[in-house]
C-alpha cells in the first residue's frame, strides 16, 4: 500500500485527490494539508511514501516544505503540482529533493500513475512538457560548473548512461539504446547513482544538466 499525504490550500483540490487516489486499491491518502507547515508536520508524523505538494501555499511555500521534508527522511518522494503560471518553480523543486513534477490540470489518471511511478523511486520526466521546462530552466537558472567533480569520477559508459537517464529513457531503453541486457543497464544506473552521492533520478538528471552532458532543448 502506498501512502500518500495531499499538500494543496485549495479544499476542492484535496477533496478531488483523495477520492481518485482512495479508489485505488495500492494507494491510501493518510493525511492532507492546507498549508507548507502543516504539510511539513505531518510528513514527520505520518511518513507518508509520496507527497503531493503544490507549490503555492501560505505559511510556508512548496519549495521550502519539500526541502524540509525530503532533509527530514529521504525515502518520501514529493510530486510538485505546478501550473503553466508558476513554470518557475520546477528547477526550484528539482533542487529541494522533489522526484518530479506534474500539471494540476493533467488528467486525474495521469495523478495516479504519477504517485506510482515516483513511489518506485522513478522520476515523473516522460512527458514532453516535462523534458522542455527542465531543459530551459536549466539552462537559465543552473550553474554549468555544479557537477562537473562528480561526473569526472565517472567512466565514458557510466557517462552515456547518465546521458541517457537525463532524456528520460528507463532501464529498459537505455539497455536497447546501448544493445545490452537490461540488468546489466540496471547495474549501471546503479553504479552512477552512488558514484554521484544521488538517490534517484531526478537528482541524477539535474547532475547532468549542471554538468553540461545534456543541451536543453536537444533531447528527442
Amino acid at each position: 500500500m502506498i501512502s500518500v499525504v495531499i499538500a494543496d490550500d485549495q479544499t476542492m483540490v484535496r477533496q478531488s485527490f483523495r477520492a481518485v487516489l482512495d479508489a485505488q486499491p495500492d494507494l491510501r491518502v493518510v493525511g492532507e494539508a492546507a498549508d507548507g507547515t502543516t504539510a511539513v508536520a505531518l510528513c514527520a508524523e505520518l511518513e507518508p511514501d509520496v507527497v503531493l505538494m503544490d507549490v503555492r501555499m501560505p505559511e510556508l511555500d512548496g519549495i521550502e516544505a519539500t526541502r524540509r521534508i525530503v532533509a527530514g527522511r529521504q525515502e518520501v518522494r514529493v510530486l510538485i503540482l505546478t501550473t503553466f503560471d508558476i513554470d518557475e518553480y520546477v528547477f526550484g523543486g528539482l533542487r529541494a529533493g522533489a522526484s518530479g513534477f506534474l500539471l494540476k490540470d493533467s488528467p486525474l489518471d495521469d495523478l495516479v500513475t504519477a504517485v506510482r511511478v515516483v513511489s518506485a523511486g522513478n522520476a515523473l520526466f516522460a512527458p514532453a512538457i516535462t523534458r522542455r521546462l527542465i531543459g530551459e530552466f536549466t539552462r537559465t537558472h543552473a550553474s554549468a560548473h555544479a557537477g562537473h567533480t562528480l561526473v569526472a569520477e565517472l567512466t565514458a559508459r557510466e557517462t552515456e548512461v547518465l546521458r541517457l537517464v537525463a532524456r528520460g529513457l528507463s532501464n529498459t531503453e537505455i539497455a536497447e539504446a546501448l544493445v545490452i541486457a537490461e540488468q546489466t543497464a540496471k547495474s549501471h544506473v546503479s553504479r552512477v547513482f552512488a558514484k554521484l552521492g544521488v538517490r534517484d533520478r531526478a537528482q541524477a538528471v539535474m547532475v547532468a544538466y549542471e554538468a553540461g552532458l545534456v543541451v536543453p532543448g536537444a533531447m528527442p
